[in-house]
């Protein structure tokens, strides 16, 4: 349950609604400022398309199996992601991947995190319906990311990277829905 008046809500059920909501093309606009030295913040265009998933969809079991989840813990629902970035201003290759998320309970199950392809969970919670925040921890790094809808076209995501308890990067992003 999350607080903020929703005692009869489920996390589950705004996950539900809140990916089902998230589904399409989005573009993003980002930018990733580096805390603690003097670099220039990174600037990225990606174009993101979110599809929703089913409980029952093959990517879930995939995803269920590779975090050796039992039949009983099944995924509620997913979504697939899949991005072309491009880096602005720097000399960089574009990249391109996809990633799948899966939801039970209040734990948020990946095939990949940001910066590791190993699968990763995450805790997640709701300060309202529009706005979904997630904690992720592995490698000694902590990711704690907000993404709130806004309207029916816009999202806007935050999220800050922190390793050994002190915050190192801010990344900042604006989506829109094509």
């Amino acid at each position: 349950m999350t607080s903020v008046g929703m005692t009869k809500v489920t996390l589950e059920s705004l996950a539900v609604d809140f990916f089902r909501q998230s589904a399409g093309k989005w573009h993003s606009q980002r930018r990733y400022y580096t805390l603690n030295k003097d670099v220039e913040p990174q600037e990225v265009e990606t174009i993101l398309s979110i599809e929703f998933l089913d409980q029952d969809a093959p990517e879930l079991i995939e995803l269920a199996q590779l975090h050796q989840l039992d039949k009983n813990n099944i995924l509620v629902c997913g979504t697939k992601v899949n991005w072309s970035s491009n880096y602005t201003g720097k000399i960089r290759k574009p990249s391109n991947g996809s990633t799948i998320f899966g939801i039970s309970g209040n734990i948020l199950y990946r095939d990949r995190g940001f910066a590791t392809s190993s699968p990763i969970i995450a805790t997640f919670s709701f300060t309202n319906p529009q706005t979904l925040c997630l904690r992720t921890e592995y490698n000694n790094s902590v990711f704690q990311e907000e993404l709130k809808l806004v309207g029916q076209d816009y999202r806007t995501r935050q999220t800050i990277i922190s390793r050994a308890g002190q915050e190192i990067m801010i990344g900042q992003y604006l989506e829109k829905r094509q």
